[in-house]
């Protein structure tokens, strides 16, 4: 395996081999480990010093299925702390068959735009793109296929990233070659668009084979992982038929959906949106509610959703975006959801940056909660460049601002998910300590909070919430490192799920490995994560809610957060 650096100053790209203290990481421990020796904390997140690093999981590219995931690593914008944006796709299979470990793009270049083709040979180059600038990604991926052809994973920015915005994001294609998988949060296209590079042309007739040091124990456990995860009802049955859409219901039912910038937990029209509505709805119509998305997946949790003619709107229509573009705006129309999806793919966007800042718009009487051809058209506006886009198109800090309002559900500059924190405690710690800003899959405590998943823990109280918040972001950075799917995470819950993984990662290294070094995995990324936190000038005080969590009780069931900020203080104690 190898890293392939590509410098945007003088347009030059270097083959390295992987350096020894890198060799047995990937995905996130490799992009926050790498930002945090080479990036300097207080450098310029849209400047020549910060790197953006692509680098797919260390399982990505063997036999275990649903490990298609790429992590991308950066100084981020949007928070000013270090940043792992995750997405799926196919780009991460294609590159590991490249036997490439991480693209990693430095300095800077002001004036010009380009590709990075990577062939089928591994070979690189720099195609000049300035005739693309400003170009949706849509369009983008369609010109490109027809210049370089089908066999291609293209990853690419829209006029958001161009224009360097905060939410801008870096969309990836499916396996049916759409730009509709996002690596959204942190506004790391802007850091693509200030580095000058407007995609990465990637062959997908790398046959590289993943270097295993023992093939036949990788192989066994592998099949034992995929067993779990096809088994598994959640996975194996609920997750094909109703994608991520099916938390729609039970989170709603919970109090813990933020409905119209989270004044309160439940929206009156999550049935219309919920899971169920929106399978019977896509059937109806001719698309598909199971549909394949990403490289070695056996899920199949995607769908494609189509308009009253059968035409192709979004692919695939998720919970966080039902949500941002839903419950938070107070509108129950599936139809403009799916097409507030597609713009924010096509432009280039983070669907829940973007939600909650238009929800804060509404908030602020300057459209009507409720209105989802409002919606659409603020979006569209970010595209345009204009005063009220640019604000919405740099996310809620940037519309809170901009309106004088001061109701801004973020935290460290993100917004929140899907999961308001005054009803669900543990995500109020994860939200509040994550390194990432308001992140749920640093550390997604849903399921232990309700007893509908089989939860055991109080979600209206604060105990216990913290040990729960702590030992899941130190085990989600393990599980982001070796790049297996947050949905496939079945295998894990099995009998042998974590002997599996462990099994597997003896077996790829070489080396021993067991349950104490997945957890010192986990801790050693969070230690670097908050160690360039730090040296970016991060302290304890950005490790909180915004008043609005502590002061406003949440209706139904009005509660607030009653986490201390001692306790707060306490969740890194390791």
């Amino acid at each position: 395996m190898r890293f392939l650096r590509v410098n945007m100053t003088d347009q030059t790209i270097r083959s390295e081999e992987v350096a020894e203290a890198y060799k047995t990481l990937g995905g996130r421990a490799l992009t926050s480990i790498m930002v945090q020796s080479e990036v300097p904390a207080t450098s310029d997140p849209l400047g020549p010093e910060n790197k953006l690093v692509f680098a797919p999981g260390y399982f990505t590219g063997t036999t275990l299925v649903n490990t298609g995931r790429l992590s991308v690593g950066a100084k981020s914008p949007l928070t000013g702390g270090i940043k792992e944006s995750n997405v799926g796709g196919t780009v991460a299979f294609s590159l590991a068959r490249l036997g490439i470990a991480a693209v990693v793009i430095e300095g800077q270049c002001a004036d010009t735009s380009f590709f990075l083709h990577i062939e089928a040979d591994g070979s690189a180059g720099l195609v000049e793109a300035d005739h693309y600038q400003g170009m949706r990604t849509y369009a983008l991926v369609e010109q490109l296929r027809q210049i370089y052809g089908d066999k291609k994973s293209i990853t690419c920015i829209g006029p958001a990233g161009d224009m360097q915005l905060l939410s801008a994001s870096i969309q990836s294609t499916d396996l049916d070659g759409r730009p509709c998988r996002a690596a959204g949060r942190g506004g790391l296209g802007a850091v693509m668009g200030a580095k000058g590079l407007k995609a990465l042309i990637i062959d997908q007739g790398g046959k590289t084979a993943a270097e295993i040091a023992d093939s036949e124990s990788f192989k066994t456990a592998a099949r034992s992982y995929a067993k779990a995860v096809k088994e598994d009802e959640f996975s194996g049955q609920i997750l094909p038929e109703l994608g991520t859409a099916a938390l729609v219901e039970p989170i709603n039912a919970a109090g813990a959906f933020p409905t119209r910038n989270a004044r309160v937990g439940q929206f009156e029209g999550a049935e219309k949106i919920s899971g169920e509505a929106m399978a019977e709805l896509i059937k109806s119509r001719g698309g598909r509610t199971t549909h394949k998305g990403c490289s070695q997946c056996i899920i199949d949790c995607s769908n494609v959703f189509v308009d009253k003619k059968g035409d192709y709107v979004t692919s695939s229509l998720e919970y966080e975006t039902i949500w941002s573009m839903g419950g938070m705006i107070g509108n129950d129309d599936l139809d403009s959801i799916a097409r507030l999806d597609f713009l924010c793919d096509d432009i280039g966007l983070d669907t829940m940056n973007t939600g909650v800042a238009i929800g804060i718009a509404m908030d602020a009487g300057y459209r009507s909660f409720g209105d989802g051809t409002a919606a659409i058209a603020l979006v569209e506006e970010v595209a345009t460049g204009s005063e009220i886009g640019r604000a919405i198109g740099n996310g809620p800090v940037a519309v809170g601002k901009y309106f004088n309002h001061d109701r801004v559900p973020t935290v460290k500059g993100q917004s929140i998910a899907a999961y308001d924190p005054r009803a669900l405690q543990g995500m109020a710690v994860t939200y509040a300590t994550t390194p990432m800003g308001a992140d749920h899959t640093a550390g997604w405590v849903v399921a232990q909070n309700l007893e509908a998943f089989g939860g055991t823990i109080n979600p209206h109280k604060a105990e216990g919430q913290v040990e729960l918040s702590r030992d899941s972001q130190i085990h989600m950075a393990a599980v982001d490192s070796v790049g297996i799917c947050d949905f496939a995470q079945s295998g894990l819950a099995s009998e042998e799920g974590m002997a599996n993984v462990h099994t597997m990662y003896a077996a790829k290294s070489g080396l021993s490995f067991a349950g104490d070094d997945w957890r010192e995995l986990g801790v050693k990324v969070l230690k670097a994560e908050r160690a360039f936190n730090r040296g970016a000038g991060f302290t304890a005080k950005d490790d909180r809610l915004p008043s609005m969590f502590y002061t406003e009780p949440l209706p139904p069931y009005n509660v607030v957060v009653q986490v201390s900020d001692e306790e707060m203080a306490s969740t890194f104690d390791f």
